[in-house]
This record gives C-alpha cells, sequence and structure tokens, in this order.
C-alpha cells in the first residue's frame, strides 16, 4: 500500500456515521413534532372548553368588572356579579349561538334567566363549573331546552334533576296518548282502517278525552311564537305524548319538537330534486326550490293542522250528538290549514280558540274538567 494512502474502510465509516446521524436526528424531529402536536390539541381542548363556558372565572370577573364602571347592565349582571356567580348566563346569551337556536323573536335575556335557575341544582346562588358543563352540554338537546322552556307548564313532565348529560323527569303514568301494541306479523296483516278503530278502543271516557286533547291545543300555543322562540313540531303522533290521573297531557317525547330557526338552518343547506326530499322528522315539510335545488326554509303545515289530525278519531269517537257535528266541522277545517303559522296567523288563532271554547264548554260543568 503506497504511503498517505488510507484504506477502503475508513474511506466507508464516515458515510455509515453520517447516515447513522441522519435517521437519529430524523427521529428526534418527528418525536418533537408528534409531541408539539399532542400537546397542542391538548392546549385547544381545554381552551375551547374554557371558552364554552365563558372562560369561567376570569371571564366572570372580567365581565363584572365592566358592569360595575357601567359599561354593560342588565338584571342578570347584578344578581351574578354581586353573588360572584360563574357568569355562565353571558356565555349563554353570546351570538350568533344561540339566537340562531331559538329564533330572533325569542327573549333572550329571560331566557338566560330561566336557564341559570334551572342549572343552579343545589340553590346555593352560585353556578359551579361542574353545573355549568353539564348544563350547558345538555341545553345542546332539543327535548332538555323544550323542558326548560316549558318546565313551569302543565303538559311538560317536570325536570327533577340531571348530572352530566343525563337528565330525569317526571315519570308519565299513561303513555302513548291511545293505541295498542301488537306483535309485527298481526300489525301488517291488519286493514288501517280497523287499526285506527282499534287505537280508540282502550281510551277515556270522552269527557276526560276532551280535557287532553285541550292540553295538546295548549300546548300547540305554548310553543308557536312563545317568549323563548318559535317550535315546530315534527312528530305528532300518539306515541309522543301520555297524561297523568288528573288527565292533563303530558309530552312524553320531546326529540322532534325542535327550535324553528333551527329547522330552517337545516333546510335551507338541504339538496333535494322533488318536494318529498324536504322532510324533517315524521312530518314537517317545505317544498323544493327547483332552480337552485335546495329545500326552501318555511314549513307547509302549521303544529295546530297536525295536532287536529291526530286528534280526529281520538275526539270523534264517542263524541257527544250535540256537539259532534260542529267538532267535525272545525277538526276538517283545522286539518286544512296550509303554510306556516305565521302566514295565517288571525287564522290560526281563530281555529285554535273556537276548538278550545267548544270543547271546554261542553265538559267545564263536569267533575272531569277538574
Amino acid at each position: 500500500m503506497a504511503r498517505g494512502l488510507l484504506p477502503w474502510s475508513w474511506l466507508r465509516k464516515p458515510i455509515y456515521i453520517q447516515a447513522r446521524f441522519s435517521y437519529v436526528h430524523m427521529k428526534y424531529l418527528f418525536f418533537s413534532w408528534l409531541a408539539v402536536f399532542v400537546g397542542s390539541w391538548v392546549v385547544y381542548v381545554e381552551y375551547s372548553s374554557y371558552t364554552e363556558l365563558c372562560r369561567g372565572h376570569e371571564c366572570k370577573n372580567s365581565i363584572c368588572d365592566k358592569y360595575r364602571r357601567g359599561i354593560i347592565d342588565g338584571s342578570a349582571c347584578s344578581s351574578l356579579c354581586e353573588k360572584d356567580t360563574l357568569y355562565l348566563g353571558k356565555c349563554l346569551s353570546v351570538k350568533p349561538n344561540n339566537q340562531a337556536k331559538v329564533g330572533e323573536q325569542a327573549n333572550l335575556s329571560d331566557l338566560v334567566g330561566l336557564v341559570l335557575s334551572v342549572a343552579d341544582t343545589n340553590k346555593d346562588g352560585q353556578i359551579s363549573l361542574p353545573e355549568a358543563r353539564s348544563a350547558w352540554a345538555l341545553l345542546q338537546l332539543n327535548e332538555f331546552l323544550l323542558a326548560v322552556v316549558l318546565q313551569d307548564r302543565e303538559h311538560t313532565p317536570k325536570l327533577l334533576g340531571f348530572c352530566g348529560d343525563l337528565y330525569v323527569m317526571e315519570k308519565v303514568p299513561y303513555a302513548p296518548l291511545y293505541g295498542i301494541s301488537l306483535p309485527w306479523l298481526v300489525e301488517v296483516w291488519i286493514p288501517a282502517g280497523l287499526r285506527r278503530s282499534m287505537d280508540q278502543w282502550f281510551t277515556p271516557s270522552w269527557p276526560r278525552k276532551a280535557k287532553i286533547s285541550i292540553g295538546l291545543l295548549e300546548l300547540v300555543e305554548d310553543v308557536f311564537h312563545g317568549t323563548f322562540g318559535s317550535f315546530l313540531m315534527c312528530d305528532v303522533s300518539a306515541a309522543g305524548f301520555g297524561y297523568n290521573e288528573r288527565h292533563d297531557l303530558k309530552v312524553t317525547d320531546a326529540r322532534n319538537i325542535i327550535p324553528e330557526a333551527t329547522f330552517q338552518e337545516a333546510m335551507r343547506e338541504k339538496p333535494c330534486e322533488a318536494d318529498k326530499d324536504c322532510l324533517h322528522g315524521a312530518d314537517c315539510h317545505t317544498s323544493c326550490d327547483l332552480t337552485k335545488h335546495r329545500c326552501t326554509p318555511e314549513a307547509s303545515r302549521p303544529n295546530l293542522a297536525k295536532a287536529c289530525g291526530a286528534l280526529k278519531d281520538y275526539l270523534l269517537r264517542g263524541a257527544p250528538s250535540d256537539v259532534r257535528e260542529e267538532l267535525e266541522k272545525q277538526l276538517y277545517a283545522c286539518i286544512a290549514l296550509k303554510g306556516s303559522a305565521e302566514q295565517m296567523e288571525m287564522e290560526h288563532s281563530l281555529i285554535l280558540n273556537n276548538l278550545k271554547t267548544l270543547l271546554w264548554k261542553k265538559i267545564s260543568h263536569t267533575k272531569d274538567s277538574k
């Protein structure tokens, strides 16, 4: 070997060391990137949860400082800031999230106060972070929102309590509103007309059915342009209702009673080729705009028309002869209502009041009305 020359093994060694260094370097960079990514995600999730709850006490302190300096005002601010309470109310009143859910005509400040009273489960005048988290999660459910909005009404079961994303309602002893359960093998062989008659075999006396029906009509009133927004009843079937020992109507399944604003937003984004494509739930229809191939936002039938359809056979079976003809006439006029209730508000109110008056007049002097 010539002097001053290195063997081939020495020439190859630096190349091996460099390759090994590159592999270790890339492995280190990958795990560093992974650690940063996971850490960032954790921080983001934590920040989002605090944002949803209006960043807990920090946000409350900031808002209360503005309240004390006169920048913002309101009864909700005074009661909560003076009690050093977690300011969940300000979170609930932030637009557009909540206003879009209940609609522009809703009294959002009153709704905030109502939600805060429900969220304070131990009634200590303060909303703890666990109480706030639980209330916020449950408010994303349409049925819980409706239970809160109608908690003082006779036809809504009492909200007994909640924990996390679970809640407990008062038991409804008689449900569904009417109908008998049959094995599906028997069901398919029964004609529709006979099935409707069978559903009415085991119902209360007519005066008691009249009282229950008045409860459903009052529910229609409460969910249409009420204090806390307007709701659409997208499945007005017997399965969603029941009654108690006093024959007060009770909602047993409110999952298909949804805020009108939520429904309209969903319909605007729904593609369609025909009117049949524009359906939400069992019977909330709109029409298809064939120029845009999108559903229109306005419901085709008001809640009252669907409620009358559910009550027709129920009320006419066993109806006293002196009211049967007039009752049938009014029910069919009610079922024939088309378009949104807002467009025909006067006719809607007239038919609703006439039905309630007719039923109350017939049962008001009996013990069944109490």
